[in-house]
């Protein structure tokens, strides 16, 4: 899942913006609908676009009913979506900005956003959101929208990239998971917690952690684990590129140590998001990665339909107890929860827009992203609100959740990593491109026994001096 922004918030301050009130103003009102963009009266036609993923499981099936009730509220307006799945939707986005056409408004990572104020073509929408919108939101997830003092759209959610395990596979192995949920756990605690969790039954393994890493996910891995392990982000609080110190490669010898103990599988490179989840509702691992909130509801799922005999539960699946647990820290290195902020980013085309339209985009933009809509979407991924008009809308709503793992999330929260809007647009779409590029090719490597850690590490301080500078990178 992150992050290229404007001020670098404490921790302390993002710990405080992440509580269940957020920091608002006394003289904003909590509601279910979304108020208008004063910038613009204009009663003229208009259609907004928007290049929308699978969201949540149910947010597609909701696409018909958005686009009806967003015009209800403004019916000069229509909201014109296109579908994309979450395989295609960058690169039909890439295709689209890469043409000077992109749509109005597209769900991607805030971690895009660097990349694309270098392209031109994102919308900042500073002057035009009204502060009833602005005020909606608790700040930590907004600082993640910005580039700079840019603003480039509105956060959908801010959740945790967590791990999760099979409860009654971690209690077998004996261990106390709740504690876990409690204090973390380092490196050294976790890779002998998931040896204890291989066991071979009837000629077939299961595996103490498999975490999906085929293809652009490797970046996932590696990036969940770079943040506990001293490297929050890509640059240091002096925008020093950080992925040269020692920890980095300290870093790579530990996760590929974890093949090498058999804790996780030799095949692991050609393990895919699917795949992962499959291995996990199967009883194939203990421990899984990356994990969501919505991973807990997606379990009780698939639990109900073994329960029911219902055929579409996955094939050879068991009962699952979804536990929500924190990745290790590595090398002393303080907890720092790899936090993801995905939302509603603003483009222009080649030509400014008209103050009218872009007004009209942000209405669009603010009504996916708050009252009915966010808290329908938050729900269905058991996602906490991150404004208080979605959190009114939500009362009404049921949800289901293990205490416990709501505690663990909240615990994690606590560490979240903090946005950073001070990294310039420049510096952040290298970065990209060096992931892209050198990173992630060579982690795979890595992880399928091809690329030693010295030799990525080698790869990556090569590249980040040729990127960079010799003196624009971290040297310990």
């Amino acid at each position: 899942m992150k992050r290229k922004m404007h001020v670098l918030a404490s921790v302390v301050a993002l710990t405080m913006a992440l509580t269940a009130c957020g920091d608002k103003s006394s003289n904003n009102t909590a509601s279910t609908t979304t108020p208008a963009a004063s910038a613009s009266t204009s009663t003229a036609k208009d259609t907004i676009t928007a290049l929308l993923p699978p969201v949540s499981p149910n947010f597609q099936k909701n696409f018909e009913q958005i686009s009806k009730d967003f015009t209800a509220q403004y019916p000069n307006l229509t909201l014109k979506i296109e579908p994309a799945s979450w395989e295609d939707v960058k690169q039909k986005l890439d295709t689209q900005v890469n043409a000077g056409s992109p749509p109005d408004i597209a769900f991607a990572g805030s971690d895009s956003i660097s990349k694309y104020v270098e392209q031109g073509l994102l919308m900042d929408i500073t002057g035009t959101a009204t502060p009833e919108m602005v005020g909606d939101y608790d700040k930590a997830p907004l600082e993640y929208m910005k580039n700079g003092k840019g603003l480039y759209g509105f956060p959908a959610y801010m959740e945790v990239h967590a791990l999760g395990g099979n409860r009654e596979f971690l209690e077998k192995a004996g261990i106390d998971w709740k504690k876990v949920q409690q204090n973390g756990w380092t490196y050294d605690e976790f890779r002998q917690a998931i040896k204890k969790g291989v066991v071979t039954e009837n000629g077939k393994t299961r595996y103490g952690f498999v975490f999906a890493v085929k293809g652009v996910a490797a970046i996932d891995y590696l990036g969940v684990m770079a943040k506990n392990a001293g490297m929050p982000a890509a640059f240091n609080k002096d925008l020093k590129y950080a992925y040269t110190s020692k920890n980095y490669l300290g870093l790579l010898k530990d996760l590929r140590a974890l093949i090498d103990d058999g804790s996780m599988p030799k095949e692991l490179s050609s393990v895919d998001a699917g795949k992962r989840w499959n291995m996990f509702l199967t009883g194939q691992t203990m421990i899984t990665g990356k994990g969501l909130a919505t991973f807990e509801n997606s379990a009780k799922t698939n639990n109900a339909k073994i329960k029911a005999n219902d055929g579409s539960a996955v094939k050879d699946s068991i009962p699952v107890d979804y536990i929500v647990l924190p990745a290790p820290t590595f090398q002393g290195a303080k907890p720092s929860s790899s936090t993801v902020v995905d939302g509603y980013l603003t483009f222009r085309g080649k030509k400014e827009p008209t103050a009218e339209h872009k007004a009209n985009v942000v209405k669009a933009a603010y009504f996916l992203a708050s009252g009915k809509v966010a808290a329908t979407t938050n729900n269905d991924l058991f996602a906490a609100g991150i404004t208080q008009s979605g959190r009114k809308a939500a009362e009404s709503m049921k949800i289901d959740r293990m205490p416990e793992n709501v505690t663990a999330v909240e615990n994690m929260l606590k560490n979240a990593t903090p946005a950073r809007p001070d990294i310039p647009s420049d510096l952040g779409a290298k970065a990209i491109k060096l992931e892209t590029e050198v990173i992630v090719p060579k982690f795979q490597g890595l992880i399928a026994g091809e690329v030693t850690p010295e030799a990525m590490y080698e790869a990556v301080k090569a590249a980040a001096i040729a990127a960079f500078g010799d003196n624009g990178i971290v040297k310990d």
